[in-house]
């Protein structure tokens, strides 16, 4: 078999193993919050976001093209594989890491740190302003968005139903909130399985199978069945860090986190086609509305150890990534 075949295939196979990693590391996003407060049960709620995943990803590409096309630019032949392959390794090893560690920590990033990581180790052209405009700006903006949000939601939600029995409301949120939680799962499948879509098509691209940053049908299948299937192992260990140790949702706040979070999902996809972390998302919603209750209602030592893992998101799996292609490179013919 050809070099250049075996390296595509195995860039094929790890942008899925990402995929899937993916699901089953983001799949607390949308669960932890209507199992914590028991909208739904666990079985129900995973079936519920897998299917969703599934849809959302069938509903957009604008995110793929942007990671495809904005971040970093391999060259074609073995070379540029080699940068995707040692990108997604890196990505990988995060996402189990953090798994592992049960703290919420966002693909994307791991993703998009990898990739830099893979090219500066490299002779591959970083694009910084799409770095800086696509991805630095929506990261920085988006959690504070989230926060924001979900406070104003849930101060709307109060003031709305500051005359409605506790007991009877708490029991309409409960129903609402599996249809919060269903749009919310619809917008992870919608931004992060076009993140694997991305680099897929960067792979196609280096390897001379296809020379636009169009996404074939098969990659949206294949990248929406990777994250489905993670999806269904559930992620448990970072479910009860973001439903419970946070801070103790009930109904009413749930929805209002899920809601904010899938708004935020659905403009960012459709309208401005930039990735977005769900994972920073839903936790500074969760922050935000649960500071409605009062501050120190949030725990705020829980919510500073997450921060952390965010800020060391990027550059750890960017370190791993570059010490990925230096073992990969070696492989390559002289």
């Amino acid at each position: 078999m050809p070099l250049e075949t075996l390296s595509l295939s195995a860039v094929l196979v790890a942008a899925l193993v990402f995929g899937y990693t993916n699901g089953f590391h983001d799949a607390p996003n949308s669960l932890a919050t209507a199992i914590s407060t028991r909208a739904l049960g666990p079985r129900a709620a995973v079936i519920m976001a897998a299917s969703m995943n599934v849809i959302g990803a069938l509903l957009g590409e604008g995110v793929a093209r942007t990671i495809s096309r904005d971040i970093i630019n391999p060259p074609e032949g073995p070379s540029g594989l080699a940068v995707l392959l040692a990108a997604l390794i890196g990505a990988i090893a995060w996402n189990v890491a953090t798994w592992y560690k049960g703290m919420p920590s966002s693909s994307s990033h791991a993703l998009v740190g990898g990739m830099v990581g893979a090219a500066l180790a490299s002779t591959t052209t970083v694009q910084w302003r799409g770095v800086a405009v696509d991805f630095a700006l929506p990261m920085l903006v988006s959690p504070l968005i989230g926060g924001l949000l979900g406070f104003f939601a849930m101060v709307a939600i109060l003031w709305l139903f500051r005359r409605t029995n506790v007991r009877r409301m708490t029991r309409g949120f409960k129903i609402a909130q599996s249809a919060s939680a269903a749009a919310m799962a619809l917008g992870h499948g919608l931004q992060d399985a076009q993140k694997t879509m991305g680099v897929i098509v960067l792979a196609l691209i280096a390897s001379g199978y296809q020379s636009s940053y169009d996404v074939p049908m098969w990659t949206v299948f294949a990248a929406a069945g990777a994250m489905a299937l993670g999806t269904l192992t559930g992620g448990w260990r970072i479910m009860r860090t973001l439903g419970r140790r946070v801070i103790q949702l009930d109904a009413p706040r749930g929805f209002a986190a899920e809601s904010t979070v899938a708004a935020v999902s659905y403009a960012t996809s459709f309208i401005w086609e930039v990735p977005i972390s769900n994972t920073h998302m839903i936790t500074s919603a969760i922050v935000g509305v649960g500071a409605t209750r009062r501050l120190s209602a949030v725990r705020w030592g829980v919510a500073g150890n997450i921060l952390a893992v965010w800020l060391a998101t990027v550059p750890g799996a960017a370190v791993v990534s570059a010490a990925a292609y230096v073992l990969v490179s070696t492989a390559l013919p002289t």
